[in-house]
């Protein structure tokens, strides 16, 4: 048996392994290949290294029923060079898997050989529902939440499955990737409407997905919020848990689906590869919103690639909070105690007796967050570590709750109640949420300025919420102490609780 007949074959996905150097995933699909290097087998993996070369191997597959030779040509040159990449970066477990294109082509097979002597290792050839499950499988792993359709958009299918509670349902595949279509309707845009209307039927009582959310996953969804922020100069350019309302979302894509390519080009938004196929991109999803009646668009960052690690992670791991376990990484990589955050994260909860599991999970995160700064120059500290969290990586936070903690950030480096009203990201934030961070990041700067962050401070001190005051306590023999630093933030920190600082020694 061939090694392209024996990653065909078995569908099941390897043992769970432990992590420890980096894993690679190939993804060769219709439009594009791409390689992501994650530092290991975690719950929340950095990305060490990505790169994509837009092939367009599916290019012209309806007319001629194979895979395109330049494509080809391409793609191989880019798995070689993915190979290196890999063996450099000491990667440990490899995955390589091909998508539409290469299962439909009458030279699939051929190119899948030709693709694993480049790669140097298997090539697993996915079907139309194993491509749908594990986008979906991405999905939640970023968004445990989510609770719809996940729409993965490749260059020549639409994988769609639904997910709610945690679970993936019925995956369906159809042919009408934007390469597809660009093939199929011969540049006629309301061929591929009619084209994308008639595979949409199939979708089997589409009333139950009504009112609820599209998750978007795969790159010409990506340029379509690309494009949807500079026209609504979103302020965060984050394109995970980006969110389109349902008019505007239609709106975009009528606009985008009578623009050119070179129209599109001119932008400078979209890639100049990507401008081509684009318009047909909008198409499906306009019919799509129409034809399920969803109410808006969420951007997944995670996809099938990540959807191939989640599935492999234990039932402990994956059960895990992807911002926590984020978050803790980065605590652990940068903090000068990462142990300390844990304890803050206790010491503070009489502050915040009552808090919905939404806010505990946010002042977690800003608790593992709070030291990542300590090496920064003090000039920038407060707007660097702003900066560095508001854009970090993570999954499992829409753009409100990434604005809040970045913001709860702020106010533990710099003290400053009057957050810069020039910053760009006040209009995700309303006067309640204002309120939350600025106590948040006070009451970890008060916490720092007892501890100096070293684990195991905190135990000697204890904070607590009267109707009137907040009271810090310090035992006598820790009196030198409570200097003025000490009572400076003690006075903030009450002051943004709308209550009077006391401090009692002894």
């Amino acid at each position: 048996m061939t090694p392209s007949q024996t990653a065909s074959a078995g569908a099941q996905p390897p043992a769970v392994r432990k992590h420890g150097n980096p894993v690679a995933v190939v993804d060769i699909g219709s439009n594009s290949v791409r390689l992501v290097v994650y530092e290991g087998l975690l719950r929340a993996p950095a990305v060490v290294h990505n790169e994509k070369t837009i092939c367009s191997i599916g290019r012209n597959m309806v007319s001629t029923g194979r895979l395109n030779d330049d494509g080809i040509a391409l793609a191989l040159a880019s798995l070689a060079r993915f190979k290196m990449m890999a063996n450099a970066l000491g990667v440990e477990m490899r995955e390589a898997v091909a998508t539409s294109a290469a299962r439909d082509a009458v030279n699939g097979a051929e190119f899948v050989r030709r693709a694993e002597t480049a790669w140097g290792g298997p090539v697993r050839v996915l079907s139309g529902e194993e491509e749908a499950r594990l986008a979906a499988e991405g999905v939640l792993a970023a968004i445990p939440e989510a609770d719809g359709l996940v729409a993965d958009l490749g260059g020549g299918s639409l994988d769609m499955v639904t997910v709610k509670a945690g679970k993936t349902g019925t995956a369906i595949t159809l042919p009408v990737g934007p390469l597809r279509l660009m093939d199929v309707s011969k540049g006629d845009p309301d061929k591929a409407r009619k084209f994308v209307d008639e595979g949409l039927r199939q979708i089997a009582d589409p009333a139950r997905f009504a009112g609820r959310a599209l998750y978007g996953v795969g790159g010409a969804w990506r340029s379509l919020a690309r494009v949807d922020m500079v026209r609504n100069d979103h302020p965060l350019h984050v394109l995970h848990g980006y969110t389109i309302p349902r008019e505007r979302a239609l709106k975009l894509c009528k606009v985008i689906a009578g623009l050119s390519p070179k129209s599109l080009d001119k932008m400078e938004i979209v890639s100049r590869r990507r401008a081509e196929a684009l318009p047909y991109g909008a198409v499906v999803l306009e019919r799509l919103i129409l034809a399920a009646d969803l109410k808006e668009v969420v951007i997944s960052a995670y996809g099938l690639r990540e959807g191939l690690l989640f599935e492999r992670l234990s039932p402990e791991e994956r059960a895990k909070d992807p911002l926590i376990a984020f978050a803790a990484g980065m605590n652990a990589r940068l903090a000068r105690n990462p142990a300390h955050a844990d304890e803050m994260f206790s010491w503070l909860a009489p502050l915040f007796a009552g808090e919905n599991a939404d806010l505990r999970r946010i002042r977690e995160a800003v608790c593992l967050f709070s030291d990542i700064g300590w090496r920064r120059h003090p000039d920038d500290r407060s707007l660097g570590v702003f900066d560095q969290v508001l854009t970090a990586p993570f999954t499992g936070a829409d753009h409100r709750a990434r604005a809040l903690i970045a913001t709860a950030i702020f106010h533990r480096y710099s003290g400053d109640e009057d957050f810069p009203k020039n910053m760009h990201i006040a209009d995700l934030l309303n006067k309640d949420d204002e309120r939350i961070a600025l106590r948040l990041g006070l009451a970890v700067r008060l916490a720092f300025a007892l501890s100096a962050s070293a684990a195991g401070e905190l135990k000697h001190y204890r904070l607590r919420l009267t109707p009137l005051k907040v009271v810090l306590e310090l035992p006598a023999r820790r009196e030198p102490v409570a200097g003025e630093p000490v009572e400076k933030r003690l006075a903030a920190l009450a002051a943004s609780l709308d209550r009077g600082a006391e401090l009692l020694i002894g």
